[in-house]
């Protein structure tokens, strides 16, 4: 064998190991691992109680949403416990009073949708037509009168208080309401 094969097997080899190497790393940090999911709102967790897409949702047709309107609070609370329910006592925030009509009650590894209320202009929320469908669901609507002004980009500070899980803290975004229907 003459001293060209030799460079080149010992090339080869080299490649070969190498890519064996660079292959062996394939797979340890995921591109999806620290991606956020594709929903709008927060989420927060206390217990076996999950707060999920947790948003003010309100259209904003100026630089702020003044203090005296009402803006819709929408989120979805998940009772991740199999045998105990909770319910939703209150929810405070410093932005405004906020009122929740309906069934407050998280069944056991069931879920509450709480959803815009319907308006004359608009229908209900699909997923709360859904819900009687649904084993183990409850539904209400939230909306907060605004006692400050607020504005879209910033978080707010809202309470939520479940009788057995206790006050879950989420800062809560502001999402683009559904344009009205004309």
């Amino acid at each position: 064998m003459n001293l060209f094969n030799k460079a080149v097997n010992k090339a080869a080899i080299g490649l070969i190991a190498a890519a064996a190497l660079a292959g062996c790393s394939a797979g340890q940090i995921s591109q999806s691992a620290d991606q956020a999911s594709a929903v709008n709102g927060a989420a927060a967790s206390s217990g076996h109680l999950a707060l999920r897409d947790v948003r003010i949702q309100a259209v904003q047709t100026s630089d702020m949403l003044e203090a005296g309107n009402t803006v819709d609070l929408v989120f979805v609370a998940a009772n991740q416990s199999p045998d105990k329910g909770d319910e939703l006592t209150a929810i405070s925030t410093p932005v405004g009073k906020v009122s929740v009509t309906g069934n407050r009650s998280v069944p056991p590894g069931g879920t509450l949708v709480v959803t815009a209320p319907a308006g004359p202009d608009l229908p209900t929320a699909p997923a709360s037509k859904a819900l009687p469908e649904v084993t183990g669901a409850s539904n209400a609507a939230a909306t907060v009168t605004l006692d400050e002004s607020i504005s879209n980009g910033l978080n707010y500070e809202f309470t939520f208080n479940f009788k057995n899980a206790g006050p879950i803290r989420v800062a809560v975004p502001i999402s683009a309401g559904i344009p009205s229907h004309r």
